[in-house]
């Protein structure tokens, strides 16, 4: 790789930082105030609250005694609770010994069991709830589809892609090519088996009768999206794009636009680009992506990083709070899922470790997901935001997870791990996690 590629100018560079700093801030205050809130509750004491570490710039204490305070190097955080020797509450400090049973109980060592393992687990948990919150609020915001699908407004499209549509906004779409589409399912499903080089023909309600009207085929070669660090994003292309050919050869459907680009083998290819009336020239070269698979496997294809949008916009509803907090959990767990079914098949080495960022990718991630605006920002802060608190939850030494598993042990023995197993285990965890994080930065620099 080059080396020089991954200096951004300085302009760039200020907004990729800004961007992660901010994702990282807010993502790590949720996780350390799960700490916090679920420890005061559960009547241990918090000394300190920290975002980022180092020399204190900001602090005030509040009526709980808790010291709030901002440090100088925001690359994390943590809580001090009573009695603890370091910010990890490995261990305890010497004056934890000599303390009373009652000052004692507010301290995280001489908590009990139930109330140490709340604690410990509520800051990855709040980190789930925060990306289920997040997703919930965009799917209110955007609404849900009405299904049968319905026409609220008409993609533009250049006549090279479309040679006539009679669609209007308002329409009920009913059939696709006498095939009835009743959902999206359906729609979808139909939309794969119709020819690409001839209009069909859609049944729709309109003005309550049915007709039969030609209308453009469902997935014109229009950019919907443009996924962060990808060939898309680094040429500058954007949503509401449309392809119309590749190499020369014209593209009618987003489906031939994989295709075609599938076909490269990762060589550049050069795609023409309709905008606002305009022709654009860009030069892309694909990058090979793992993707995961409905049966929990992974694909490996050559992508360019964008996502295909439907010739018209669909009619949306806003959806109640229970059917908005249920879509959040979902993209939650499929999340999760995405990410463990990820880890292993890495391990396994069914795909590339070079799918494991480190923090210039996740740096560059943040960037590139800011430029595209606020919601796509805060979409990307909620996947992120989930990846942390699964990351917590690994079962190694110094994360959550580890503390979890000692907390285990406690309840099945009756009796923590002793001292030199518990320096022995912290020591094996931090050489565990900082040779992590070295592999993760050294595919940020050598991956292509």
């Amino acid at each position: 790789m080059d080396f020089v590629s991954l200096i951004p100018s300085a302009g760039n560079l200020v907004f990729t930082v800004g961007a992660f700093i901010l994702a990282l801030s807010i993502i790590v205050t949720v996780h350390e105030y799960g700490h916090y809130i679920v420890g005061r509750w559960s009547g241990i004491k918090a000394e300190v609250f920290s975002l980022g570490f180092g020399p204190v710039l900001a602090k005030r204490t509040d009526r709980h005694g808790t010291q709030w305070q901002i440090a100088a190097l925001p690359l994390g955080g943590y809580v001090r609770f009573l009695g603890d020797a370091n910010a990890a509450s490995a261990k305890a400090a010497p004056e934890v010994a000599g303390m009373d049973a009652e000052t004692r109980r507010h301290t995280m060592h001489g908590a009990p069991l139930w109330a140490r393992t709340a604690t410990v687990a509520a800051g990855p948990l709040f980190n789930f709830a925060l990306s289920i919150l997040v997703f919930a609020v965009l799917a209110l915001g955007r609404g849900v589809a009405i299904e049968p699908p319905t026409v609220a407004d008409l993609a533009p499209l250049p006549a090279t892609v479309t040679d006539r549509s009679d669609l209007l906004p308002g329409d009920t779409i009913l059939a696709l090519n006498g095939t009835s589409t009743p959902d999206y399912t359906t729609f979808y499903a139909v939309v794969d088996t119709l020819p690409t080089d001839e209009p069909p023909t859609y049944t729709v309600r309109r003005d309550g009768t049915e007709r039969e009207v030609t209308g453009p085929y469902p997935f014109p070669p229009i950019v919907a999206s443009v996924q962060p660090n990808t060939a898309a994003s680094e040429v500058g292309m954007r949503p509401g794009d449309v392809v119309l050919s590749i190499d020369g050869t014209p593209i009618r459907a987003f489906r031939e636009l994989q295709s075609r680009v599938a076909e490269t083998g990762g060589k550049p290819v050069d795609v023409a680009v309709w905008r606002d009336g305009e022709t654009l020239e860009f030069r892309l070269t694909p990058k090979s992506m793992d993707l995961p698979m409905p049966d929990g496997t992974f694909e490996t294809r050559w992508l360019i990083g964008m996502t295909g949008g439907l010739a018209f916009e669909s009619a949306t509803r806003t959806p109640g709070p229970v059917e908005a907090l249920a879509y959040g959990t979902d993209q939650l767990v499929f999340i999760l899922q995405s990410s463990l079914s990820g880890l292993y098949h890495m391990v396994t080495g069914a795909i590339s470790s070079c799918n494991l960022s480190g923090p210039i990718g996740i740096a560059e991630s943040s960037g590139a997901a800011a430029s595209q605006g606020l919601e796509t920002f805060v979409w990307f802060i909620a996947m992120l935001s989930a990846a942390v608190g699964l990351l917590n939850l690994f079962p190694i030494p110094v994360l959550d997870g580890g503390h979890l598993v000692f907390y285990l042990y406690e309840g099945i023995t009756g009796r923590p791990p002793s001292d030199q197993a518990m320096r022995f285990l912290m020591a094996l965890g931090l050489a565990l996690l900082i040779g992590l994080m070295s592999f993760a930065l050294t595919n940020d620099i050598f991956c292509p």
